[in-house]
């Protein structure tokens, strides 16, 4: 079995072990580590063998287990060791199913992801704790992909179990409102793990392909465990038509190439017909959010032959009701420039004079990248090239900026 083949197997079975390990023993904290310490272990030894264990999620169960109990073990003299092992289990799971009978599917995984999105903790320590607990990634891998010290990561890692341990988290699933505000956490977390595999945050590579493919699995893995949430299939949907780009995004030398001038031949067109079933299917049920509206105009795009080709008056119209179910400056953005494409550039241009007037955006590079884009179409070169090279300046991404720069000194 190759090393990328036992890595997909490894993040199947990750949260299935760590679910039955903390049922058995309860704490969080110490399961985890010792998941982690199975994983690893298996990584080392499966690639290359004619067959993975007969029963890899047993083997892998077994491993942790041993692991959790070689911890419990170095913390306390041999009769407490031995007491503390062998009434780890509370009462009422002792009539549960055993932690370590065959799978019966993917339910443990919901409770999972509901505590990795303890309200206590803070979006970066939701996002390191999901990759980690249900994506099965190791610090180091998570780490590489944020550019971020592995040891920062680690820390952060660590402070979040003992976040939720200090709240008295457990795998009980929320009721009620909690329970839909948790979930909203959960789609939130994904969202963002994707965006910043989609487009890096910082650094010299445009895509961390890891992320997004990453994100793109524990959405699917949501919407199978939750098929009739319609927010959760818009966020798969979302994320299917938005990745099926991601083959022309960038040049033979990295360079970021923008959607108007990508080859639309090199897109996924698998992924596409996916997204675009999944959110026609899901718009027929009536309830519509912000995520379904997101892949909605994503779908567009998509079904585009050519950029010429966009229906921008229907993305107009997607993102003035995107609007007034889930206001942010980043919609406003992006409706001022389809805005642009239907009324004209100066139309566009007043609206982004609004969104300037937002502190959340007045000063961001993607506002003054648009501001550039649209006094190029209006023939203010001057102002467009100075735009763009104040866009470069703020971005922290290294493609962005030599992209927007390229496009100052082509006006300039």
């Amino acid at each position: 079995m190759s090393p990328h083949e036992v890595e997909d197997l490894l993040r199947e079975y990750a949260p299935q072990v760590l679910v039955a390990l903390v049922r058995r023993h309860g704490d969080f904290d110490a399961c985890e580590d010792a998941v982690q310490e199975a994983l690893i272990a298996a990584a080392r030894q499966w690639p290359g063998r004619e067959t993975v264990p007969d029963d890899p999620r047993a083997w892998l169960l077994t491993v942790a287990r041993r692991r959790y109990v070689d911890h419990v073990r170095g913390e306390a003299a041999r009769r407490r060791r031995e007491d503390a092992v062998a009434f780890a289990t509370p009462a009422s799971e002792r009539v549960a199913r055993a932690a370590d009978a065959p799978a019966t599917g993917w339910d443990d995984s919901l409770p999972l992801l509901f505590l990795c999105c303890h309200p206590d903790l803070s979006p970066p320590s939701r996002i390191a704790l999901t990759l980690r607990a249900v994506g099965g990634l190791t610090t180091a891998q998570i780490a590489a992909a944020f550019l971020v010290p592995e040891a920062t990561m680690a820390q952060r890692v660590s402070r979040a179990k003992q976040t939720i341990k200090a709240a008295g988290g457990s795998l009980a699933l929320p009721e009620g409102e909690e329970r839909t505000a948790r979930l909203a956490e959960v789609r939130h977390v994904l969202y963002l793990i994707f965006n910043e595999g989609y487009t890096a945050s910082a650094g010299d590579q445009l895509t961390v392909p890891e992320l997004s493919m990453e994100a793109i699995r524990l959405a699917r893995l949501l919407h199978r465990l939750l098929p009739e949430d319609t927010e959760t299939a818009g966020l798969l949907a979302l994320m299917l038509l938005t990745d099926a780009r991601r083959p022309a995004r960038t040049g033979p030398d990295g360079e970021l190439v923008p959607l108007a001038e990508q080859d639309r031949g090199r897109w996924d067109g698998g992924l596409v017909a996916e997204g675009v079933e999944l959110i026609g299917r899901t718009l027929r049920r009536g309830r519509v959010g912000p995520y379904q509206l997101q892949a909605a105009i994503a779908a567009v795009h998509d079904e585009a032959k050519t950029a010429d080709a966009t229906d921008w008056p229907q993305i107009l119209a997607l993102y003035e009701l995107l609007e007034r179910t889930g206001p942010n400056p980043v919609v406003t953005l992006n409706r001022a420039v389809a805005v642009a494409m239907v009324h004209g550039p100066a139309a566009g241009l007043a609206l982004l004079d609004e969104s300037a007037k937002d502190r959340r955006t007045a000063r961001h590079h993607r506002l003054l990248a648009a501001r550039a884009h649209l006094l190029e179409l209006l023939g203010d070169d001057e102002a467009a090239a100075e735009a763009y090279r104040e866009a470069a300046r703020r971005t922290t991404s290294g493609p962005e900026r030599r992209h927007l720069t390229e496009r100052a000194s082509r006006l300039g």
